[in-house]
């Protein structure tokens, strides 16, 4: 299969091409700089259809669309915030506007979200059909799906992936806990009770591959397993696979300066189930914590 990826030089776009490679697909991504190869193609995202003829993409039977700038990469100026949603919506409009124009366009578009479109949901369990919150990243989100409304009238199937938290110590919020993780200064964040809903980098990619493959599912789809944890159960068995203690805890107010703004994953409780993946019949590889913490931990030759 021949896929096109946005985003490929972030972290979970890298990892996807290279595992999509892997599995005998043709991959051609989609870059902001000069090409250097002819698996490359320059746009320019924040124009309408990237800048490209509505041919660029010919043969292209999928496309996954992972451009964004990085939530939680600097603090949230007002400046910051800004380019958080127009790096979602405008890649997303200029995406789904190509492919709206394209004569035989791709079958499917997996296209970029998050968990943050419920707000917090205060240990409530939420799927697919619930409503979005309230706040700016489901604000943010709310824009963002609605984005690739194109490609949905020009009659592509669009999924948008809502993910959680993904794990891996090559970046995201594993890499930063890490350090302090084994020095033995890993720390309770805040209340502790918050929930949190992750998925391993290694799911997601299956994930993303299952999605492409089944042409039965459409929409929104909570990538996140089905086990959530309170922050103080993920301190506690991220301290665990370390082999060290956390004892600590840092209070909200003192993340809240901190961190200037960028909280979302840390103190908002988001209790996510992923429905629509185990209706399909999806299997998660690493559902449990310990498991999915010893197996990340392992797969970056980190020592657990």
């Amino acid at each position: 299969m021949r896929v096109a990826v946005t985003g490929a030089s972030g972290l979970i776009g890298a990892v996807l091409a290279t595992a999509l490679r892997a599995g005998g697909d043709q991959v051609v991504t989609l870059v902001r700089r000069t090409p250097t190869s002819g698996d490359e193609i320059a746009w320019d995202p924040r124009t309408p259809r990237g800048g490209l003829a509505a041919d660029a993409l010919h043969g292209v039977e999928a496309v996954v669309h992972l451009a964004g700038a990085g939530v939680a990469d600097r603090r949230w100026t007002d400046s910051y915030k800004e380019e958080i949603r127009s790096s979602r919506v405008l890649s997303t409009q200029a995406i789904a506007g190509l492919l709206a124009a394209m004569d035989h366009p791709p079958a499917v578009v997996l296209s970029g979200s998050a968990i943050g479109w419920y707000g917090d949901t205060q240990g409530r369990e939420v799927d697919e059909s619930a409503p979005a919150g309230s706040g700016f990243l489901a604000e943010v989100v709310r824009d963002w799906e609605a984005a690739a409304d194109p490609a949905r009238e020009a009659g592509i199937r669009v999924v948008t992936l809502r993910s959680g938290i993904v794990l891996t110590p090559r970046g995201g919020v594993l890499a930063r806990m890490l350090p302090p993780f084994r020095l033995g200064l890993g720390a309770r964040l805040g209340p502790g009770t918050q929930y949190m809903s992750w998925v391993t980098l290694a799911d997601w990619i299956r994930a993303a591959r299952f999605l492409i493959d089944h042409p039965e599912v459409s929409g929104p789809v909570n990538i996140t397993t089905p086990n959530p944890e309170t922050n103080a159960a993920f301190t506690a068995a991220l301290a665990g696979a370390l082999h060290r203690p956390a004892l600590l805890s840092i209070p909200s107010p003192v993340l809240s300066v901190a961190l200037g703004g960028v909280t979302s994953d840390l103190l908002t409780s988001a209790r996510v189930l992923p429905r629509k993946l185990q209706e399909a019949g999806f299997t998660f590889a690493h559902p449990d914590l310990a498991g999915a913490l010893a197996a990340e931990l392992q797969s970056a030759g980190s020592a657990a």
